[in-house]
């Protein structure tokens, strides 16, 4: 009997630019629901990891080489489990308050791929997919919410190229 388990697991990858240090008092709504988003996202359905330091989240964690620049990375079951947990609850109320701590940034900021099944994505890896898709808009190697693209089609493109 084969396990149920998908091939491919959805990573996904945004950065911000801080208006502020986060320990300004600008910042204090925005840090102190770190931690009670983070548990919401461990406990939600189709989470598989997250990026994290000791600290318990990846703030810490440097990105592009820009000390303003903060980190958020994940990987899911699939895109369903990802934008259910996206747009409800507490994440939900500080996506919409997010023009309040970050800059508005013109180039991609978020982006997705596919990574096999038990792949835990690094830095340096999210970063070249966020390149790729500035350079070259949505493919299946990098892509968006709005335009994504079938695991196996992605593996397909890799696979090609490796």
């Amino acid at each position: 009997m084969t396990e149920n388990r998908p091939a491919y697991e959805l990573a996904e990858v945004n950065i911000a630019r801080l208006k502020f240090p986060l320990d300004s008092p600008e910042l204090k709504d925005f840090v102190e629901a770190l931690d009670p988003v983070n548990a919401m996202a461990d406990a939600a359905d189709g989470f598989v990891w997250r990026l994290q330091s000791d600290t318990g989240n990846a703030t810490d964690i440097p990105v592009l080489g820009d000390e303003w620049l903060v980190v958020n990375m994940s990987v899911w079951r699939d895109m369903n489990a990802l934008t259910a947990f996206m747009y409800q609850g507490q994440h939900r109320e500080l996506l919409a308050r997010r023009r309040e701590w970050f800059e508005r940034l013109e180039e991609a900021v978020t982006t997705l791929w596919w990574v096999p099944a038990g792949h835990r994505p690094t830095v340096a890896e999210a970063e070249e997919r966020l390149l790729h898709l500035r350079a070259h808009g949505a493919t299946p190697y990098a892509f968006t919410l709005r335009t994504s693209f079938p695991a196996q089609e992605a593996a397909e493109v890799v696979s090609r190229s490796a």
